[in-house]
């Protein structure tokens, strides 16, 4: 009956411990996929082999949160606001605003996210989220759109400093007249201003002699 006792004991205590491993194998699978954004992808955890159970297990006890459809961050990716906002709505090309703060052609910092898309994607959710946006034609939305660095580290689509300005130009109705003056004079005295992609992307937008008015007063 000892003998018995024993073995079951044995039998149980190895199965917990190869239970435990391979639990603690799928854990750190799992720490692996998060990218260094704080980011988890659970089609990367399929391919993987892990179960979305499991994956589901592990994003609770870790509060990661649901961005999108598939897409779960850290507590720590959710401080940042435009990242997240760039991953529910990959679409989107941070613009007006945003892109003159970050470009230092203004001081006031954004009250609000401001993007923009090609026109006839639906805004009624972005816009329900208290985000800013404009719209284009579909041919001039990856035009000056480039990959910037947030604060925190993280990877945005963001127009470049010519489009930001051509946005300015196209959209001075909408900013206050001390922006809308004060970004024109920064950008004039900065020495990476690229002059001839900024007449390139103003006559695509068809506000090339307004530019070039400017441009002469202030160089």
């Amino acid at each position: 009956m000892r003998l018995l006792t024993a073995y079951i004991y044995f039998r149980a205590n190895m199965k917990y411990n190869i239970s435990t491993k391979v639990g603690d194998a799928i854990m750190k699978k799992l720490e692996e996929l998060i990218d260094k954004s704080g980011i988890i992808l659970t089609r990367d955890a399929v391919t993987a082999g892990i179960a979305k159970h499991t994956l589901y297990k592990f994003l609770e006890e870790r509060n990661f949160e649901k961005v999108a459809h598939g897409i779960y961050a850290s507590p720590q990716a959710w401080e940042d606001r435009n990242y997240i906002l760039s991953l529910r709505y990959p679409q989107c090309v941070f613009s007006h605003d945003e892109a003159l703060y970050y470009h230092g052609l203004v001081d006031r910092e954004p009250m609000y996210p401001t993007v923009t898309l090609y026109t006839g994607y639906g805004t009624s959710r972005l816009t329900s989220d208290g985000i800013k946006v404009f719209t284009v034609k579909k041919e001039l939305v990856d035009l000056g759109k480039e990959m910037y660095k947030t604060p925190l580290g993280h990877l945005i689509p963001m127009y470049n400093l010519e489009r930001t300005l051509c946005d300015l130009v196209r959209s001075r109705s909408y900013f206050e007249i001390q922006d809308y003056q004060t970004a024109l004079k920064t950008y004039s005295r900065l020495n990476s201003k690229n002059l001839n992609r900024l007449m390139d992307y103003a006559e695509q937008f068809h506000v090339d002699k307004k530019i070039r008015e400017y441009m002469e007063v202030m160089l």
